[in-house]
């Protein structure tokens, strides 16, 4: 039995909010947003028809409030509710209570979601539906003395991971049976806070496997296919970072082997709509069940660049009760593509979310880029960082990677900070570009903590003087009368020089920080820094973007420039400065002793009280943000003397939350 949907709301934000609606407009479905007071002038609520505010921006009084989804819906005639990823896509509970409303659930039944939902309960049907899957614990007796016992059988190295939902939070990894414990306690406190259960499963790790992952559909007539697989290997901290289909590494007997195992764990929780199935590839070519994800994935659409199909589509034919209309020799799989997930953080910090106004934001025209944000905007503390997703195909996998580095190269974010530079820096590892990439490459390329990228080029600073100074020039000239554009950069008085001062520069470049910029003739520039040299011409400025010659070699710029600051994109580094030129020095705001929040956020834990001795590294205080929980630790030993913060309460970036006063020896250090 069918049921037509003819309104859609769309119970998410963000990019795929937007992506949700751009198909069910093109399906002629109308679309309703549902917003929370940090959205209100999102894209996502500008592009729907209808929209609704839910509710203060914490998630847990907005995009989770299920009674406030559902009035919502009943208020604007919605018959569909399509929950995108994350926030309430994979409830159980929301599904019912849509079905319970009369209102179609974009999504497979309720206990399918619930089985799969849980990585004990998945694993136990998986096992009992003959799915290779990963040794390990996932029974009901969930206290310490058990886990910490369990862990013992299985031994090292070891996944802590939440039973309940998914993103790498409540995820640990453990080398030593000595750390087992307080990965527990931590993978616990996480999933609580993320998923409301801190249920916890144990698997043995896999070292460098692939993450492989088949794309399922089901409808509600019987049928049940695959649409290939994705590799979505490369990850950080268990999120995923590039993916790519198909597989490098496939061959056509492991994709039927793999698309067989896949549409038995759908066909064993009666599944319906879109589903995504997760293995571990092992260098042996075996491979295991890792979870079912009963929702449309981040990166689904690479899958849609190989099949030509539209997955959301898919799931909105396969809700109104539709047959799919696809046979599984239907299916075809042509060329590669690959999606990147540019993400709002610090790669230099350890990957530190960043949040704040979007001065500007300029994807790129030569590759499909699904977006939630716009300059002017914000990127809020209080949702996931990542903030758009880059998609491109070609004909070969090398193709969809050069087409990838250059649609990179004319993408710029500014005003967060982003992985962008990060992201084109991975895209030209050999590694990676011989298909070789394993859960391991971020860590082998770039070690633990933050990614270094090495000094910029001397090249990047002296391209931003030469902006600088022209857009200071048209500037003044803009508030000047009557004097004729041609004589700009022309003086009677011989060259014109110019002197800016850049922080950073020194240690990047050498010298004293400090640029001179000459013009040699208009738009033409002889820039010096200590011993470095650069030659720029500016040959064309447009509002955002330049064309430019340095030291001879073309090159184009993305630039935003407010006030003595100026974000200046490169095809493969970026730079942020600011001309303190005529500014005093800035005092040292805090040092080691002065522990600040590093991002807004939640303050969970203080780990330490006024009078308590510290040394270097102890663990102060838990902070958690854009969903990730963040243990903050001490930089000196000494004692702490001052406590600023309550745990508990949501604290800004740079606020304080304790002071140390420094030993002796720290101090005469």
């Amino acid at each position: 039995m069918t049921k037509q949907i003819s309104t859609l709301l769309v119970a998410n934000r963000g990019e795929i909010a937007c992506r949700v609606m751009r198909t069910a407009r093109a399906m002629g479905i109308r679309t309703v947003a549902v917003y929370s007071d940090a959205d209100a002038e999102a894209p996502h609520v500008q592009m729907a028809d209808d929209a609704v505010r839910i509710g203060p921006a914490p998630v847990n009084e907005s995009y989770l409030q299920i009674e406030t989804i559902i009035a919502a819906a009943k208020e604007t005639g919605a018959d569909a509710i399509h929950p995108g990823y994350g926030f309430l896509s994979e409830n159980a509970a929301f599904s019912q209570a849509c079905a319970a409303a009369d209102i179609i659930f974009v999504g497979p039944p309720e206990q399918a979601i619930d089985v799969m939902g849980d990585k004990a309960r998945s694993k136990r049907a998986m096992i009992a539906a003959g799915v290779p899957c990963v040794p390990g614990y996932q029974d009901d007796d969930q206290s310490d003395a058990t886990l910490i016992a369990e862990a013992k059988t299985i031994g090292v190295p070891l996944m802590v991971k939440a039973a309940a939902g998914g993103g790498g939070r409540g995820m640990r990894l453990v080398h030593d049976q000595a750390d087992v414990a307080n990965a527990i306690k931590l993978a616990r406190s996480e999933a609580e806070n993320a998923f409301g259960n801190g249920e916890l499963i144990l698997e043995k790790a896999i070292i460098k496997p692939r993450h492989v992952e088949l794309q399922v559909f089901a409808d509600s007539h019987g049928n049940t296919i695959h649409l290939g697989e994705r590799d979505c290997s490369v990850q950080r901290r268990h999120q995923k970072v590039i993916e790519e289909a198909p597989c490098p590494v496939m061959t056509p007997e492991l994709r039927v082997e793999m698309g067989a195992a896949a549409v038995e764990a759908a066909r064993a929780v009666d599944y319906r709509g879109a589903g995504t199935v997760e293995f571990l590839l092992d260098p042996s070519g075996e491979f295991y069940f890792l979870e079912m994800n009963t929702r449309l994935q981040v990166e689904h659409p690479v899958t849609e660049e190989i099949t030509g199909l539209d997955l959301v589509a898919l799931q909105l034919k396969v809700a109104q009760g539709d047959s799919l209309g696809l046979a599984q020799e239907d299916v075809t799989l042509t060329g590669h593509a690959m999606e990147v997930r540019l993400y709002a953080e610090d790669p230099a910090d350890d990957f530190l979310p960043s949040t704040g106004h979007v001065d500007l934001w300029h994807p790129s025209d030569i590759a499909r880029v699904d977006d939630g944000i716009a300059t002017g905007g914000e990127v809020s503390p209080f949702y996931d960082s990542m903030v758009a997703k880059i998609i491109t195909h070609g004909a070969t996998r090398e193709d969809a990677r050069r087409k990838m580095v250059r649609a990179l190269a004319e993408t710029a974010l500014f005003g967060p900070k982003t992985n962008r530079d990060f992201l084109i820096d991975a895209l030209g590892k050999p590694d990676f570009c011989s298909g070789q990439a394993t859960t391991a490459f971020i860590a082998e390329n770039y070690g633990e903590g933050g990614v270094d990228l090495g000094a910029h080029d001397f090249g990047t600073f002296a391209v931003a003087a030469a902006l600088q100074h022209k857009l200071r020039q048209q500037a003044a000239h803009d508030l000047a009368l009557n004097v004729n554009p041609e004589m700009l950069d022309w003086s009677t008085t011989g060259s014109l020089h110019s002197v800016m001062q850049y922080e950073g520069l020194a240690a990047a470049c050498g010298g004293d920080g400090l640029i001179h910029l000459h013009v040699e003739a208009p738009e033409r520039y002889r820039v010096e820094a200590g011993e470095n040299r650069a030659q720029v011409e500016l040959l064309e400025l447009g509002d955002t973007t330049a064309r430019l010659r340095v030291d001879g070699h073309g090159t184009t710029a993305i630039y935003h420039s407010h006030h003595r600051d100026l974000h200046v994109a490169l095809p493969t580094r970026s730079v942020s400065v600011t001309d303190q030129t005529g500014l005093s020095a800035m005092e040292d705001a805090g040092g080691g002793g002065t522990v600040v929040a590093p991002m807004h956020g939640l303050l969970l834990e203080i780990l330490v009280e006024s009078g308590a001795t510290v040394s270097k590294g102890d663990k102060l205080a838990v902070l958690e943000a854009m969903k990730m929980q963040h243990e903050i630790l001490a930089e000196i030993d000494g004692v702490v003397e001052t406590i600023a913060a309550s745990a508990g309460n949501q604290i800004a970036a740079d606020d304080l939350i304790l002071e140390i006063t420094p030993n002796a020896e720290e101090e005469e250090a």
